[in-house]
């Protein structure tokens, strides 16, 4: 029986029966209550790398970063930008053809902070020794955010070492790529303060296997310009004002620069069949566009688009590394703010041993992949100045860390998540975004099959690689048994490496190299815990199952420190 009050007689909130403040059903407690406003630089690994790979004249403006990205506002922002998803307009009301994608201006917002704190192509005109760790320092933190918006600030910083083989394009457009202007819309290139570069290297029947390509590049009279004809599978970020395409040349398959508005003003021909219906990554537009007559300018010899393109890979897998790292770091500081407030049985969720195990496990894991992310962009930082055997050691190291790191990331986030119940399943919660956001990173430039085999073209092409890996871990020996042994094993694995045993090689590459960084560089604890488990076997198979002599404490204050 329902009981109802004529509206004279309706009690008031506050007495029984009244509004919400009046139903003792509904007292909230016992709720974390939000994270933000937090700081996602508060991280003494990602620091102590920044400085120790040579950035650390940027700590300052990583430090503001951080307050910037852990505030309310920009992390409504993120929540905006994935809850209203870009949408397609292929003709305006007239029935004229344009191809666009509208976002919400979240998105804009997001971008252009990412943009002007220099994220997306500007390391490359800054002469400074550290700028691409200074600028992998910035996403990690920047990367608290949402992840969408990373795709075509990846794509710019890595478009510009391949734009350089063309030295007559990249003096018109390096300029404008690497500023730190973010000015949306599709205008002539040259005539805006600054551009975005997008990809559209895969097809539909080959994916990685990019030289099945069949977009055909037909050259016309003036030399270097090319009109393309087909159809791209997955082209994120169609909105970017240039794209880096692959397409079969007379000579062979070649890079090529393809801009949306062409110098005269008019439209290129970039038909937008439709944007991709994503697991993740969902505030950025990934699309299917078609080439007919389409435009385009040769980036490097004719036949060796592969080769053109290889050091924007390089790139884009240390992105990737990076972001999986910082998401691995968002949901850390998720979960312990959520343990941190919440009881149960009597006493806090933090204080409780075995969630105290689940997350020290967790934070060994973030720890890790932070460094490791720093220590590549340390390598591509010293390798485009020159450095001969930092350029060997990222040529295979990056492979590595692409592989295991972004592996580790889905685990990860669904643990992080578990962390806060049922809690961390509700949208509200932001988990869920993470969790779908993680497996993008194994897949994009290259699945975990692509990158294995990677390494062991890289160990087979040339020796300079695989000397370069075992010279960066000489310095740790001695200073772990379990290290030692590892190492030892990696050495008889080389000797019999075949492709059906790449992913169990390049794990063991992953752990050694991480074991001797955080062995090196790391607190005892942390070292001592990463060496017993991930190298020694004294392990489970989930996270939190660290052994009783691991220093929990310690680890936690680390990764933790003053509540969160």
């Amino acid at each position: 029986m329902v009981t109802t009050f004529p509206q004279e007689q309706r009690p008031g909130p506050g007495e029984p029966g009244g509004g919400l403040a009046g139903y003792a059903t509904h007292d909230v407690t016992n709720q974390a209550g939000p994270l933000t406003p937090y700081d996602a630089s508060e991280d003494a690994a990602l620091l102590e790398g920044l400085r120790r790979e040579g950035a650390g004249w940027a700590e300052e403006d990583v430090r503001r970063l951080g307050r910037v990205a852990g505030s309310a506002q920009v992390q409504e922002w993120s929540d905006q930008a994935n809850r209203h998803e870009p949408e397609l307009r292929t003709h305006d009301r007239f029935g004229h053809r344009i191809d666009e994608v509208e976002f919400h201006p979240s998105w804009h917002h997001l971008m252009r902070t990412a943009v002007a704190e220099g994220l997306a192509a500007a390391p490359w005109a800054d002469d400074r020794p550290g700028a691409h760790v200074a600028r992998s320092a910035g996403g990690l933190v920047w990367g608290h955010t949402d992840a969408g918006h990373g795709c075509p600030t990846s794509m710019t910083y890595a478009a510009v070492p391949a734009l350089r083989r063309q030295p007559e394009l990249a003096k018109v457009y390096e300029p404008l790529l690497t500023s730190r202007e973010y000015e949306p819309g599709l205008r002539v290139p040259a005539e805006k303060r600054g551009l975005l570069a997008g990809m559209g290297m895969t097809e539909k029947q080959g994916g990685s296997d990019v030289r099945t390509n069949s977009t055909v590049a037909t050259p016309t009279a003036e030399a270097g310009v090319f009109t393309l004809r087909g159809h791209k599978w997955f082209t994120s970020a169609p909105m970017c004002d240039v794209f880096l395409v692959l397409a079969q040349a007379p000579g062979g398959l070649s890079c090529f620069l393809v801009p949306r508005v062409l110098p005269d003003g008019t439209r290129n021909t970039f038909r937008i069949q439709r944007l991709k219906d994503k697991l993740g990554n969902r505030s950025n537009a990934s699309s299917e566009p078609e080439f007919d007559g389409t435009v385009a300018w040769l980036v490097g010899p004719e036949g060796q688009g592969v080769k053109t393109i290889i050091e924007m890979v390089n790139c884009t897998r240390l992105d990737c590394v990076m972001m999986s790292a910082a998401l691995m770091r968002k949901t850390l500081v998720e979960a312990g703010h959520h343990v941190r407030h919440r009881s149960v049985f009597g006493a806090r969720l933090v204080d409780q041993p075995l969630m105290r195990n689940v997350l020290a496990d967790l934070a060994l894991e973030s720890e890790a992949a932070t460094t490791l992310t720093l220590r590549l962009a340390g390598a591509a930082d010293r390798a485009v100045r020159g450095d001969a055997r930092e350029q060997a050691f990222r040529r295979i190291a990056t492979a590595v860390g692409k592989y295991w790191v972004t592996k580790r990331g889905p685990a990860f986030t669904a643990e992080a998540l578990e962390c806060l119940g049922g809690n961390g399943y509700v949208e509200e919660s932001g988990m869920p975004r993470h969790y779908r956001e993680a497996p993008l990173l194994s897949i994009w430039e290259g699945s975990g099959n692509v990158n294995a085999l990677d390494v062991l073209r890289a160990l087979g092409r040339d020796r300079a690689t695989t000397q370069a890996l075992f010279d960066e871990l000489a310095p740790a020996k001695g200073a772990d048994a379990r290290l030692d042994a590892a190492v030892a094993r990696l050495e008889k694995q080389l000797a019999d490496a075949s492709q059906a045993s790449a992913r169990r090689l390049v794990e063991q590459m992953a752990l050694v190299l991480q074991g001797s960084l955080l062995v090196r560089h790391a607190p005892a604890a942390v070292a001592d815990a990463f060496c017993a488990t991930r190298l020694g076997g004294d392990w489970g198979h989930a996270f939190g199952t660290l052994p009783a002599a691991a220093d929990l404490d310690a680890i936690l204050e680390r990764a933790l420190p003053d509540g969160d």
